[in-house]
């Protein structure tokens, strides 16, 4: 066990430490208190969030960021790189899913035409062969 040197105080304990510090958070409340002209603690104890678990916050944040469209979306987008004809690939792609419809955008009006005329009833069986026809429902076609 070191001796401190004469003059000098010896180190603070973590419970000291701990107390010291509690002690100073108090004082700073007491002051900004004295300095609003009103004690703010009160409402502040009442807004603070009580601790949860992981596991009942977090389904309610999976739900808000909506991962399983943007899931069925990006699973959309494999298997119409996977499963469709080149030349339709190349032409048209799937840019969303809403409400069980899948928007394709089309590079041109001759392409939109092939697709919404001769194509559409494959590409949506296609679709609804690999991800559901719940997910999958009707297609909709635009240029872009």
């Amino acid at each position: 066990m070191e001796v401190p040197p004469t003059g000098s105080t010896p180190p603070l304990t973590p419970a000291e430490r701990q107390k010291a510090a509690k002690a100073g958070v108090e004082a700073r409340a007491r002051t900004l208190n004295a300095w609003r002209g009103v004690d703010l603690r009160p409402m502040e104890a009442a807004m603070r969030r009580a601790d949860k678990a992981l596991s009942d916050i977090l389904p309610n944040v999976l739900t808000r960021l909506r991962l399983d469209r943007r899931q069925s979306e990006s699973q959309i987008i494999e298997v119409w790189k996977r499963t469709m004809d080149p030349l339709i690939v190349a032409h048209a792609h799937p840019t969303s899913l809403a409400k069980g419809t899948v928007f394709i955008s089309v590079d041109s009006s001759v392409w939109l035409s092939e697709l919404v005329r001769y194509r559409q009833r494959e590409i949506l069986e296609k679709l609804q062969l690999a991800v559901g026809k719940e997910t999958v429902q009707k297609l909709s076609f635009r240029i872009g």
